[in-house]
């Protein structure tokens, strides 16, 4: 019996995944190799898309839609999807990337002292973000447990699904959006800390990136998921039985986008990354969830404004919370892992 149940979930597991749109070589798992290429035939030029594992529906639609516009005919392109982490590393140890599409701005960071990446990556109006998203809890369908605020997750009982911090860049999101909710209802940094042990402690498992623990989640582990908005949406989309919660207090995620300087076609990956930020394929995003960085195209009738919306700065910027939060072997968070005893290995 035990194997036949085994079987059966990992077949879930698959089904989930071919719904989601994940093949075998761009799942999330490690770093992904090159997937099928799209697009145009090639006669515009050929770029390498290397992203974090949640946007690949979104670009699955924006590739063509950018190939109709006059900078991009003939533009072909090969994608690589997943954890934002493990593609950052991947890149920085050789695999090809014209465009940089990943989670948070220290992935795309790192790249810049290799030369991997200008220094100057995001000095446009958009401070190098292509699109916005908060943090949500993502429930079983009629939220069985009613589970509203931060402190349900905390309740005896209760099991989170959040990824491991140190492979996964949501991860790092989901964790600050619970630190910082303490503050924002009064609680001190160290109470802060203590939460986010509670939290953790409610945990049983942490996958090594976003879409994974969407993919555990779906297959019935776990009374809630901590993840993205936009994640909890394309689920949605694609027929997973779940609803959504946004808590009062929530922070505000901001996804950068990069142009690989060793491009053998810069023009057209400056012009795709360019595109990526103009109303039609800020639509697009929307249309998968994500919030727009346009300010004219917000939508507050779909996506409402959290009651307390904080951003990453309000703890010193990634630089400080990286060293702070999740040095593997110093940070606060590496503590609480490590107790718990889950790998801080990147």
């Amino acid at each position: 019996m035990e194997k036949l149940v085994s079987r059966l979930r990992s077949t879930a597991s698959g089904l989930l995944l071919a719904v989601l749109g994940l093949a075998v070589l761009a799942g999330c798992g490690g770093p992904a190799g090159e997937g099928e290429a799209a697009g145009g035939d090639g006669s515009g030029g050929e770029l390498a898309l290397v992203a974090y594992s949640t946007p690949k529906e979104a670009y699955e639609e924006l590739i063509p839609a950018f190939n109709k516009t006059s900078g991009g005919q003939g533009v072909k392109f090969t994608q690589s999807y997943g954890s934002s982490g493990d593609q950052s590393r991947a890149i920085e140890s050789g695999l090809p990337a014209d465009v940089i599409a990943l989670s948070l701005a220290p992935d795309v960071d790192r790249l810049v002292e290799p030369g991997i990446v200008s220094a100057d990556w995001a000095s446009d109006e958009f401070d190098g973000f292509v699109t916005n998203s908060v943090v949500v809890f993502a429930v079983r369908k009629g939220n069985p447990k009613d589970i509203r605020t931060w402190d349900d997750l905390v309740e005896e009982g209760v099991e989170v699904i959040t990824p491991n911090p140190f492979t996964s860049g949501g991860a790092k999101w989901n964790l600050m959006a619970a630190y910082g909710a303490q503050l924002e209802q009064g609680s001190s940094p160290q109470e802060a800390l203590d939460y986010l042990k509670r939290l953790l402690q409610n945990t049983p498992v942490q996958d090594k990136s976003a879409r994974e623990a969407l993919a555990t989640f779906s297959q019935g582990k776990g009374d809630v998921l901590l993840a993205y908005e936009n994640e909890a949406i394309t689920a949605q989309n694609a027929e997973v039985e779940l609803d959504y919660v946004m808590p009062d207090e929530t922070i505000l995620i901001q996804n950068p986008v990069a142009v690989g300087q060793e491009s053998d076609s810069p023009e057209q990956a400056e012009a795709f990354v360019s595109w990526l930020r103009e109303p039609e394929a800020q639509r697009i995003f929307a249309s998968k969830g994500y919030r727009t960085v346009r300010e004219e195209l917000a939508d507050e009738e779909t996506y409402p404004q959290p009651k307390a919306l904080f951003k990453i700065d309000e703890f010193g910027g990634w630089d400080k919370v990286n060293e702070e939060f999740f040095d593997p072997d110093t940070g606060s968070v590496a503590k609480i892992e490590r107790d718990l005893g889950v790998s801080t290995a990147k």
